[in-house]
């Protein structure tokens, strides 16, 4: 009997013609919300960018999703991942399918294999790249961030002098945030627990970096190890924090986006400046003996970083 009304409720919802349809569409190409594959492509290249920043310490998967034009709909679309929940737990089967439908499948499917296999490739080169070409690599997103300032800035409309203050705001918290000693923890899944909560919730925020908070916390070289030899334990406890967190966080923003839209933006913009200063100390303390050759090297990955926002404005436009 429950099967029945549930079978009853996907007709009259129109479920399986929905669902279908975020799979095909009449000139047979993918469509989620009319979308079409060219769309859906660039969407998994976003999360190619999302998932090799979040992995790399110091760089924000938030930055880019600001700079790449799909910040506001990725958090939206978080908070919409679990509006189906509610009316499920009091049986209302048909509102809870109705919030199932409503969920931005088109935006999560190709961003969320984008960020995985940035997550797997990223894992096994990037420790490398960061050891060996240490100055280079930062160079890079030190001009990567820098041009994506003046990117996100474009999009703040008209503000007064009080919601610039929230730009201050955000450098002072990412700037000591970049700057804190890195702490020596034995870790236990409790432990792992609350790093992906704090990990996950840095990840959302442009200009603090995931990755970096669990290096502060002592735990990035341990979590690839866990990664890499699939303890399971560890990974497991890693993402129910991330999980639970991620539902809060993305709720609070999405909130703060819709009411207070200027305040936050010039907040995130603040927080992008400052993260600044973990990419420039970088390179300047990376042991590198300096030269004609390699200061021309660092000023070119710079430059290059900043070529490849000014390449992604003009795709968003």
């Amino acid at each position: 009997m429950f099967f029945g009304k549930s079978l009853k409720l996907c007709r009259e919802t129109k479920f399986l013609e929905h669902a279908q349809k975020l799979f095909r569409s009449k000139k047979g190409s993918i469509s989620g919300k009319g979308i079409q594959i060219g769309e859906k492509f660039q969407t998994f290249l976003k999360g190619l960018l999302m998932g090799g920043a979040d992995i790399i310490p110091g760089v924000s998967g938030g930055t880019m999703a600001l700079i790449t034009g799909i910040y506001q709909r990725l958090i939206h679309g978080i908070k919409g991942l679990t509006d189906f929940i509610k009316p499920l737990s009091r049986f209302k089967l048909k509102e809870s399918i109705l919030s199932i439908k409503k969920i931005d499948f088109a935006l999560f499917i190709p961003l969320g294999i984008g960020i995985l296999l940035a997550f797997g490739i990223g894992s096994l080169i990037i420790p490398h790249l960061l050891d060996n070409y240490t100055a280079f690599i930062y160079a890079f997103f030190f001009g990567l961030i820098l041009a994506s300032v003046k990117l996100v800035y474009n999009r703040i409309e008209k503000s007064n002098y009080l919601e610039k203050s929230f730009g201050l705001i955000g450098f002072i918290i990412a700037f000591l945030i970049v700057g804190l000693t890195a702490l020596s923890t034995s870790p236990s899944y409790w432990f792992i627990f609350i790093c992906g909560a704090i990990a996950i919730t840095a990840m959302l925020l442009p200009g603090v970096s995931g990755s970096f908070m669990l290096l502060m916390l002592g735990q990035y070289k341990f979590m690839l190890e866990a990664l890499r030899g699939l303890k399971l334990g560890y990974i497991f406890s890693f993402l129910v924090g991330a999980i639970i967190s991620l539902v809060i966080s993305s709720r609070v923003l999405a909130y703060l986006l819709r009411k207070h839209h200027s305040k936050t933006m010039w907040f995130l913009v603040g927080l992008m400046i400052g993260a600044l200063r973990l990419p420039f100390e970088k390179v300047v303390y990376s042991g590198m003996e300096w030269s004609f050759s390699s200061g021309f090297l660092v000023a070119l990955f710079l430059i290059i970083g900043m070529v490849l926002v000014w390449i992604v404005g003009k795709w968003e436009k």
